[in-house]
């Protein structure tokens, strides 16, 4: 157990050590982003030619399939739409980044990475330093979250230097995984390719760590791990459903009858089995989204972290239960009609974190969710920042880092809209909670969720 005011040193310490270079990655200055724009930051690709022709192979996909089955599920309409395996949105193209369909919060400032990572040696510590730990993402993007956090166990050597660690991504993109390999490793040359593998791809990564790629969590080995999920749970499918005089009914997809070239909403005739089995009694919204491969996801990840240790980092836009209709698209800095040329556009849904915790089925604690600025500030985001505005003369630097400060925290912009949410065994919240007898230490705080006077 660590005593707290060692915690607290070590939490600034982390702080100033980790690497003071601040002109590594920024906002342009011809980005203008306004609030409707920050949960999916939008940008046309310049080829849109093959959009075109991805968009007709997947509309013409979709229509035979329903004309072959019927009207087909909101969850299965996104699984086909965004990840299969020929024209699906994720699939062949990286959507991040500035030429790409929407940027996230570790894109647009290097602190907001350097703090998760330092949460995941925080979280070690809190567990007793053990011997070795896993570092999974799911669903890593560009690797630039990884390759923050990385940096800071690099910078951290000194104390991690007994921990044998390893990493672990969970990504179905071949083009992504491909760019993550390039900023990670030294390269698609130096990695092991196995494409039927449930490892489909392992090498070292430019700090010597072991890493690999799965596109399953149940592949990942079995072992005390720390796990991220950044941006990951809002593009799972959803199921929808509308509350009738007949009950529940699912909203489901078909051929519009009037114009046999588009797709439409329509209601199911009866009870479907996601009607019968997803929905919970007691919820009283007339319309409600259900990620059920979000649940299954969430009940793994607390069987793994109460069998085998460790602690989960989830980061999203979402809502406490609270939301009806969120499912959208976003394409060229709008909103985008979810059923028009499919497979060009961003498919997205606020992430239930009720359902979430729900899910758990008792097995971690669950903290959060809570505002992205509150968690940030509460790891000392303002420490961190004036470390970097001290080792910069250069008015440009300080006027980026500045600029995408407010584009996190700014509760107007990216600030309130995402929230954090973790996953703990139950004895870590219990050795917290639990009163200290007289002359003990107190267990260290939960970094993020508590207020950490820096």
């Amino acid at each position: 157990m660590i005593p707290l005011n060692s915690f607290l040193l070590g939490l600034r310490c982390f702080s100033k050590r980790i690497s003071n270079d601040s002109s590594r990655r920024h906002l342009s200055g011809s980005v203008k982003l306004c609030a409707g724009q920050l949960m999916r930051w939008c940008s046309r690709t310049s080829n849109t030619t093959k959009e075109h022709d991805n968009s007709s192979l997947m509309l013409k996909h979709l229509i035979a399939k329903i004309k072959s089955t019927g009207p087909i599920s909101v969850a299965e309409y996104m699984r086909e739409v965004l990840t299969n395996p020929v024209t699906g949105y994720y699939y062949h193209r990286d959507a991040l980044g500035p030429q790409g369909d929407f940027i996230t919060s570790p894109e647009i400032s290097q602190i907001f990475g350097e703090l998760l990572g330092i949460w995941c040696v925080s979280e070690w510590m809190a567990a007793g330093k053990p011997k070795a730990f896993h570092l999974v993402e799911l669903g890593p993007g560009r690797g630039t979250l990884a390759s923050d956090v990385l940096r800071v166990f690099n910078q951290l050597g000194s104390v991690l230097r007994a921990c044998e660690i390893s990493v672990h991504l969970v990504e179905v993109s071949p083009k992504l995984s491909e760019t993550q390999a390039r900023l990670l490793t030294e390269g698609e040359n130096c990695l092991m390719h196995d494409p039927t593998a449930a490892v489909y791809k392992t090498g070292v990564t430019k700090t010597g760590l072991p890493i690999s790629w799965y596109k399953d969590l149940q592949d990942v080995p079995k072992g005390l791990a720390f796990y991220l999920a950044h941006e990951f749970f809002d593009v799972l499918p959803i199921h929808k459903f509308q509350k009738t005089k007949q009950g529940w009914r699912e909203i489901l997809i078909d051929i519009d009858p009037q114009s046999p070239e588009k797709l439409r909403f329509v209601l199911a005739p009866s009870a479907t089995f996601a009607s019968k089995t997803l929905i919970q009694r007691d919820d009283e919204r007339d319309h409600v989204e259900i990620c059920a491969e979000a649940g299954v996801i969430i009940h793994r990840l607390a069987g793994r972290i109460t069998e085998d240790g460790g602690a989960a980092l989830i980061a999203d836009y979402g809502h406490n239960g609270t939301k009806t209709d969120t499912f959208r698209g976003f394409r060229g800095h709008q909103l985008h009609d979810v059923l028009t040329a499919p497979g060009t556009a961003d498919l997205t849904a606020d992430v239930d974190f009720r359902y979430l915790r729900q899910m758990t089925r008792g097995k971690v604690t669950t903290l959060g969710p809570i505002p992205q600025w509150e968690f940030l500030k509460n790891m000392g985001i303002d420490v961190r920042l004036q470390v970097l505005m001290k080792n910069t003369s250069d008015p440009t630097t300080h006027r980026n880092l500045i600029e995408a400060y407010d584009m996190i925290m700014n509760p107007e912009k990216m600030g309130n809209r995402f929230k954090f949410f973790a996953l703990l065994p139950q004895s870590r919240v219990i050795s917290q909670e639990a009163k200290p007898e007289k002359h003990s230490s107190t267990a260290s705080p939960i970094a993020g969720f508590s207020e950490l006077q820096l």
